[in-house]
C-alpha cells in the first residue's frame, strides 16, 4: 500500500493534494517494489527461508517490464531468464562494484515482519536475500536494516519506541553510509520538520540506499502507532516516493498498532493472484 499510494505522487500535479493530504483517485497501482517484495514472501513460504536460486529465479519470472524496473534490473532480469548466472550478473553491474540502488531495501519489510520474533536472522536472510540483485555494501546494509527495523517493530511481545527501534537496528548493521545515516537519524527524532530531515538524512533523489534507508526509518520510528502519520511524513518529504513510502510503511505495518487504513486497502490493486497465502 505504502508502494501504490507513494507512487500517485511522482506527478507533480498531485503535489498540492499530497500538502492537503487528499487521496488520489483509486485504484492505486503497485510497481516494482511490491512485485518483488511478493517473491520474497513466496520464497519464504515455499522454503522457509531464503534461497537464493529460487528468489532469483522467482524475480525473473515474475518480472513485470511495465511496474517501473530501472533499466540495469530489467536486463538482468531477462538475461536470468535467458539462463544467466545471477551470481555473475548482479556483480558485474556498474562496472563490477555491484549495485548500491534502494531495490533490494524497498522489497524486504515483509521479510522482517516473517521473522518478527528473531531479528538477528531477519538481518542474515536479508543479506543474503540482496545479493541476488544488490552487491555493493551499501545495498546490503541498507537491506538488513529494513528488515531488522520491521522485525523490532512486529515483535509481538513487546511495544517498541522509536530510539529502541533505531537503536536495535544501528547494533545490527555493519558500519557503511547506512549505519551512519542512522545514527544521524536516531539523532534528528525530535525534529518535525520533514523538509529539513530530507535535507540531512536524503530522501530517495538519488536512489542509493543510503540516501533513502536512514529517512525512511526516521518516518517509521516517528509513527510505529499510525501508517497513515508514517504515511503521509514520508511522501511529504518528495524523493523516490514509492519506495520511501514501501519502506517506512512496510516497517509500520509488522506492528499490529501500525495496521492500515481498511478503506487504503480496498482502494490498493489487489496482490498478484500468483502470490500464496502464507501463514507462519
Amino acid at each position: 500500500m505504502g508502494d501504490a499510494l507513494g507512487s500517485q505522487f511522482f506527478v507533480p500535479a498531485n503535489y498540492p493534494s499530497l500538502k492537503r493530504h487528499e487521496l488520489p483517485p483509486a485504484p492505486w497501482r503497485w510497481t516494482d517494489d511490491t512485485e518483488m517484495a511478493c517473491s520474497v514472501l513466496a520464497v519464504l513460504a515455499e522454503h522457509g527461508r531464503i534461497d537464493q536460486d529460487a528468489l532469483a529465479r522467482s524475480f525473473a519470472e515474475r518480472h513485470d517490464f511495465d511496474r517501473g524496473y530501472g533499466p540495469a534490473v530489467n536486463r538482468m532480469l531477462r538475461l536470468i531468464r535467458e539462463g544467466g548466472d545471477w551470481r555473475e550478473l548482479a556483480a558485474g553491474l556498474f562496472k563490477g562494484q555491484g549495485s548500491w540502488g534502494n531495490g533490494a531495501a524497498m522489497r524486504i519489510a515483509p521479510l522482517g515482519a516473517w521473522y518478527a520474533d528473531d531479528p538477528e536472522q531477519a538481518t542474515h536472510q536479508a543479506e543474503i536475500s540482496a545479493y541476488t540483485t544488490h552487491q555493493h555494501r551499501e545495498a546490503v546494509a541498507g537491506t538488513m536494516a529494513v528488515a531488522a527495523a520491521a522485525a523490532i517493530a512486529g515483535d509481538p511481545s513487546r511495544t517498541v519506541a522509536p530510539e529502541a527501534l533505531l537503536d536495535g537496528v544501528i547494533a545490527l548493521v555493519p558500519r557503511s553510509a547506512v549505519h551512519a545515516g542512522l545514527r544521524r537519524a536516531r539523532d534528528m527524532l525530535d525534529y518535525a520538520d520533514v523538509t529539513t530531515v530530507a535535507a540531512v538524512l536524503g530522501c530517495g533523489r538519488r536512489t542509493s540506499a543510503h540516501d533513502t534507508v536512514p529517512f525512511a526509518l526516521w518516518a517509521a520510528a516517528r509513527h510505529l502507532d499510525s501508517f497513515e502519520k508514517a504515511f503521509w511524513t514520508t511522501a511529504r518529504a518528495g524523493g523516490d516516493v514509492d519506495t520511501t513510502s514501501a519502506i517506512a510503511c512496510g516497517v509500520v505495518a509488522a506492528a499490529e498498532r501500525g495496521a492500515p487504513p481498511e478503506g487504503w486497502l480496498r482502494d490498493t490493486e489487489a496482490l498478484p493472484a500468483w502470490l500464496p497465502d502464507a501463514p507462519r
